[in-house]
C-alpha cells in the first residue's frame, strides 16, 4: 500500500525501494525498502550509520591526541579486534603533528578517523604459527583531500607502513553522514526536506540527526554530466543522501549532492 504525499524536494516513496539513477558512481548503495528499516540502529541499512567495520555511532572523532593506553585486552590470529586493541592503534597512528595538521570534516583540527580494520598479514606471514596482529587505521584529512592509512603492528604498537592517496574516496562515516545531513538542511535547498518532512510527520524538522535515518553515497563527477559546481567530486568528498523518515518513508533527495570539502549543496540538472 503506498502512501501519496505533497511533493516538494522529489518525492516520498513508501514501500518498494527505489532504483538508484543519475550520473554519479554510486559505492554500493541500495536504498531498502520499509522492511526492517524502522528498526532502532537502522536495520535493513537505514541508520545513519556507515556500514564498514570500525564505523557507526561509536565512531568518535579524535579530539586529542593522548598517550597510548595499556595493551588492554587482546585478540589473537585473524580474531577481530577488541575493544581494547581498537582504542590503541586508534590514539597510536594519530601523531600530534597529524592532528595539529590535519582538519575533520566540522573544519576542526585532526583528521577524519574513517574506520579501523585488522590488516592482512605479509605474504612470508601466511603460515607462519605467530604472525604479528596488525591494524590499519584510515582518516581523510580534509585540509588537502588526502585519505591516510597507517598500519600499527599490535605488537610493538610501531606505526609500520603510511600510505597517502589522493582521489580515493571509501564510504562515507557516521559522522560524515550527519555533517552532510546537517549542512543540506541549513541549506536553502534544504527548504523541500524540511517540507516533505512536514508533510510526512505534521511537525517541523528540528533536529535531522534525531528525526531522520538515512543511507548515503559518495559522488563522482563524471565529465560533462553534471553542474560545474560538481566538477571537483572525487577529487573532493562529496555526499548523496537517502533520508527517511522514522518510522515513516523515504524522501528522494537524489538530486542533491553535498561536497563535504567545499561545504556547499548543489543540485543536479540545475
Amino acid at each position: 500500500m503506498r502512501k501519496t504525499v505533497h511533493r516538494h524536494l522529489g518525492k516520498m516513496v513508501a514501500g518498494a525501494g527505489l532504483a538508484v539513477a543519475g550520473t554519479a558512481v554510486m559505492v554500493g548503495i541500495t536504498l531498502p525498502g520499509t522492511a526492517g528499516a524502522d528498526e532502532p540502529g537502522g536495520g535493513g541499512n537505514g541508520a545513519v550509520a556507515a556500514q564498514q567495520a570500525g564505523q557507526g555511532r561509536d565512531a568518535v572523532r579524535p579530539g586529542v591526541v593522548e598517550q597510548a593506553p595499556a595493551e588492554g585486552k587482546k585478540g589473537t590470529g585473524s580474531d577481530p579486534l577488541t575493544d581494547d586493541e581498537t582504542r590503541r592503534v586508534e590514539q597510536l597512528a594519530l601523531t600530534k603533528q597529524m592532528f595539529s595538521a590535519g582538519e575533520n570534516v566540522e573544519g576542526r583540527r585532526g583528521p577524519e578517523r574513517l574506520s579501523v580494520d585488522l590488516a592482512e598479514p605479509d605474504a612470508d606471514e601466511l603460515d607462519a604459527a605467530h604472525a604479528p596482529r596488525r591494524a590499519d587505521v584510515t582518516f581523510y584529512d580534509y585540509r588537502d583531500d588526502t585519505l591516510v592509512t597507517r598500519t600499527v603492528n599490535l605488537d610493538t604498537g610501531k606505526v609500520e607502513q603510511t600510505t597517502s592517496r589522493k582521489g580515493v574516496q571509501p564510504p562515507l562515516s557516521h559522522d560524515e553522514n550527519v555533517e552532510a545531513l546537517k549542512l543540506l538542511a541549513a541549506d536553502p535547498l534544504g527548504a523541500g526536506l524540511k517540507a516533505d518532512f512536514k508533510d510526512a510527520t505534521g511537525t517541523e524538522l528540528t533536529d535531522p540527526e534525531q528525526q531522520l535515518l538515512l543511507n548515503s553515497a559518495v559522488y563522482r563527477a563524471t565529465e560533462g554530466a553534471q553542474p560545474a559546481a560538481l566538477d571537483a567530486c572525487g577529487e573532493h568528498r562529496c555526499a548523496r543522501l537517502f533520508p527517511k523518515v522514522k518510522n515513516g518513508p523515504w524522501i528522494d533527495a537524489r538530486s542533491l549532492v553535498v561536497d563535504l570539502s567545499a561545504r556547499k549543496v548543489v543540485k543536479l540538472g540545475g
